[in-house]
């Protein structure tokens, strides 16, 4: 049994399938390293992209932030130490002038500082955030008149904001595109102080006092404003504010992409709001629905930069360094295989297909070999140990059972019996029916010892028309019953010739039976039988004799 399963192990067809198996399996696992490296490079490449283009952005924002901090800074110094000036100190004496009216504006010198424009003392005291009950807003005009001065100067360079202001909470702004007149200053002061970039600068909701950023939509377009709060002595004078429009961004990004990029930039506030993109049209697109927008929120929230794939789309982003918000970077399926990286995916899975087709057809060919040969060594295996016209084992065939079964039986000590077979007056059917006849007489009594065998028993053709027949663990008496059934059997069956004739066999057996040692073997059991057999003959034929003594009469 052992045998026959490791037999069965080392088949050759099953052997081919598993080589061919492994080397499939392998180019697959070669290929899948291949296309994580590729992807890994692919998204290497997005990220450096996204790297360059948020670093863009974010030398435009800084110049906002740098703005910010000197204006505050500016202001802080002059409100500490403010100059004597005469056209300085006119200001408070102006100031206490207009400061009933609904309305006014102080413009001291339109050449070299801005105008300062305010509201009434009713409007001031009507709203919560007002107040002009401090002591230094003296002090806090003629910084701002300073810091206007400055704001004029910057506005020349070539990447500042479109606008830069002051608010005071005293009920005054001055801004870089405050218009010459005063009929708008109650309705513009009154959006300043409503936009979430001058309140949210108060104590409560900016604790920390720093640059704050707000998206927002204002009556001349959409804006990105930076913020930042005036304090002195712990006190909230006012808001410093540079105004970015939307759409300056929006061209900024759309510089960042190449002829060849079909990517898409798209901007988004602290609160995950799209502000702009980089796309043809002025109204940015949604990009995401609502599970991929949760979960790229969940990946933003985590960390700073890193990339995603959602659906068909592989998205990169970046939080911006110096802006409250993120830059996002999306990348198609088609338009990842556009490019080289896409055109590298497809002739690697190109080569993977054609080397699996290749492998495949390999696979059916070599088995089919292969099981073609297995079959032809089988035949061969059996047509060398059996005999064609009988189908029993041959000779050699039953000698090779014999040593296994001898064996056997010296190991276990059971005894091991022999009957020797043989057709009488065989020669006769020859001569007098042919040889065909013959043939067939030997093939029918083949399958009539075969059918009276058992399992584990061996017979084999070891002549012309002598059969041996071995059987293991089976005394002299069960081995003499059983050439009995066999004799009995043979001498009943009528066998059909050719040309509707009839005929009548009977046979003559041998038995021997011992345990095999050192001295008894199959040999000297078949040799026994052997000459039990012709004792039979000799007494008549059609008998069975199972001892040198003893003569069994003949059976008709």
């Amino acid at each position: 049994m052992l045998l026959k399963k490791l037999r069965h192990s080392f088949d050759p067809a099953r052997i081919v399938n598993l080589c061919f198996a492994f080397v499939l399996i392998s180019s697959t696992l070669l290929t899948w390293r291949e296309a994580v490296v590729l992807e890994d490079a692919y998204a290497a490449s997005q990220q450096t992209t996204l790297d360059k283009a948020a670093s863009a952005l974010d030398r435009q924002l800084q110049t906002g932030v740098n703005l910010l901090l000197f204006y505050r800074n500016s202001m802080q110094t002059a409100m500490q130490t403010p100059l004597a000036f005469d056209v300085l100190n006119n200001v408070q004496h102006d100031f206490s002038t207009v400061r009933q009216q609904p309305f006014w504006q102080i413009d001291v010198d339109a050449r070299r500082t801005l105008a300062l424009n305010g509201v009434g003392d009713d409007f001031v005291r009507r709203h919560p955030l007002l107040s002009r009950d401090i002591p230094a807003l003296n002090y806090e005009m003629t910084a701002a008149l300073e810091m206007g001065y400055m704001m004029r100067l910057s506005s020349v360079y070539p990447v500042a904001p479109e606008r830069a202001m002051y608010v005071s909470r005293a009920g005054y702004f001055l801004s870089t595109s405050a218009p010459p007149g005063t009929d708008d200053i109650v309705t513009r002061y009154q959006r300043i102080i409503n936009s979430s970039w001058f309140s949210g600068q108060s104590q409560h909701n900016n604790h920390e006092r720093n640059v704050r950023w707000f998206a927002h939509t204002g009556h001349k377009g959409a804006y990105v404003t930076a913020s930042i709060p005036l304090d002195h002595q712990d006190y909230w004078y006012g808001t410093i504010a540079l105004q970015f429009p939307v759409v300056l961004l929006k061209k900024q990004l759309e510089d960042s992409l190449t002829d060849e990029d079909q990517g898409e930039y798209q901007l988004y506030d602290s609160e995950f709001r799209l502000i702009t993109a980089s796309t043809n049209n002025d109204a940015a697109p949604e990009a995401f629905s609502e599970a991929d927008r949760h979960e790229l929120l969940q990946a933003v929230a985590h960390e700073t930069t890193g990339n995603l794939h959602l659906g068909s789309q592989f998205v990169s982003w970046q939080n911006l360094r110096h802006f409250d918000g993120v830059l996002i970077r999306i990348h198609s399926l088609s338009a990842g295989l556009d490019g080289d990286f896409g055109t590298i995916s497809i002739v690697i899975a190109l080569l993977w297909l054609l080397f699996t087709t290749m492998v495949l057809l390999s696979w059916m060919v070599i088995r089919r070999m292969v099981r073609n040969m297995y079959q032809m060594q089988n035949s061969l295996r059996w047509q060398a140990w059996h005999d064609p016209l009988t189908r029993l084992s041959n000779r050699g065939g039953l000698f090779e059972q014999a040593k296994k079964l001898t064996a056997q039986s010296q190991q276990t000590g059971e005894p091991l019996s022999v009957i020797q077979i043989d057709l009488d007056h065989f020669k006769q059917v020859n001569d007098r029916h042919g040889h065909q006849a013959g043939d067939r007489v030997l093939a029918h009594v083949a399958r009539l010892i075969e059918n009276t065998l058992g399992s584990t028993d061996a017979a084999g053709r070891v002549g012309g028309e002598e059969f041996c027949v071995i059987l293991p663990d089976s005394t002299l008496a069960q081995a003499k019953a059983l050439a009995e059934r066999i004799r009995a059997r043979i001498a009943a069956k009528e066998i059909l010739l050719p040309k509707g004739r009839t005929l009548r066999m009977t046979a003559s057996l041998g038995v021997s039976s011992g345990v095999a040692d050192e001295m008894t073997n199959f040999e000297m059991l078949q040799s026994i039988a052997d000459n039990r057999l012709y004792r039979a003959k000799r007494s008549g034929r059609n008998q069975v004799c199972a001892s040198d003594e003893d003569q069994e009469s003949p059976s008709q």
